[in-house]
């Protein structure tokens, strides 16, 4: 799809996530933000029974779990951190790790049987992006039960508290994504970028430091692209913007 990075996660049958596999997604977001041609990113699984089934649990062990972290972390970041909306589509499995890569995107698309959970507890080990993140995407004391129990969630409740956006018939997943993608596509990119650096900015912060935060981004940065005035001219000339990405 023109404008759109593609990022399979590609070990079947549970798409199980290694180093290797990590350090490929960081690899492949890092072009992805060069590429000026790519708009947005979205990550899915290989094959139909999981987006992934979490970090091999041989690499928590003490010999390897600080490499581990390491890559598993700067995937997130990069998630995180890229100038451009991600989406998981998500069919299957997505439990640990590939939990919270789906959450760390900015929108999550699943099918009807999707399965969302963090069983780290279950082993003993912490799951560490969710950890951090879960407390800012739902409810905290539900972000508790969820990491204290490791129980699994469907599509339907995982949607109800706010971890997805939409949640579809199987045959309906890839539709769905790409109605999504057209709808963004439909924005300008530079926009697109300045809104996602807006928000990420204030999470951590009070809401007049965040809200002096966004008006620096807005003020300083978007209303001084062409499309940042294009959007404004557009609507006061009763036409539709001309989107230029700069």
């Amino acid at each position: 799809m023109d404008g759109v990075a593609k990022i399979t996660i590609n070990r079947p049958p549970l798409n199980i996530l290694n180093v290797e596999t990590l350090t490929e997604m960081t690899t492949a977001l890092a072009k992805a933000q060069k590429d000026d041609d790519v708009m947005m990113v979205v990550v899915k699984g290989s094959g139909d029974r999981a987006f992934s089934a979490g970090v091999d649990v041989s690499d928590h062990l003490p010999d390897k779990i600080d490499k581990t972290l390491e890559v598993f972390h700067n995937a997130v970041h990069s998630l995180i951190s890229i100038d451009k909306p991600t989406i998981a589509m998500v069919n299957g499995l997505a439990l640990g790790g590939g939990c919270e890569v789906a959450v760390a995107c900015d929108m999550v698309v699943a099918s009807e049987k999707a399965q969302f959970g963090q069983p780290e507890i279950k082993v003993g080990a912490i799951p560490t992006v969710a950890a951090a993140l879960f407390p800012k995407l739902i409810a905290r004391k539900k972000a508790f039960e969820l990491i204290f129990t490791g129980d699994t969630l469907s599509a339907a409740d995982a949607k109800q508290i706010g971890l997805v956006n939409e949640v579809v018939p199987t045959d309906k997943l890839v539709e769905a994504t790409n109605g999504l993608v057209n709808k963004l596509k439909e924005k300008s990119p530079v926009v697109l970028k300045f809104v996602k650096r807006a928000v990420f900015q204030g999470l951590d912060l009070g809401f007049k430091e965040a809200l002096d935060g966004v008006t620096d981004i807005y003020v300083k940065s978007l209303i001084r692209t062409e499309d940042g005035v294009e959007g404004l001219k557009a609507f006061l000339e009763k036409r539709k913007p001309e989107w230029k990405g700069k």
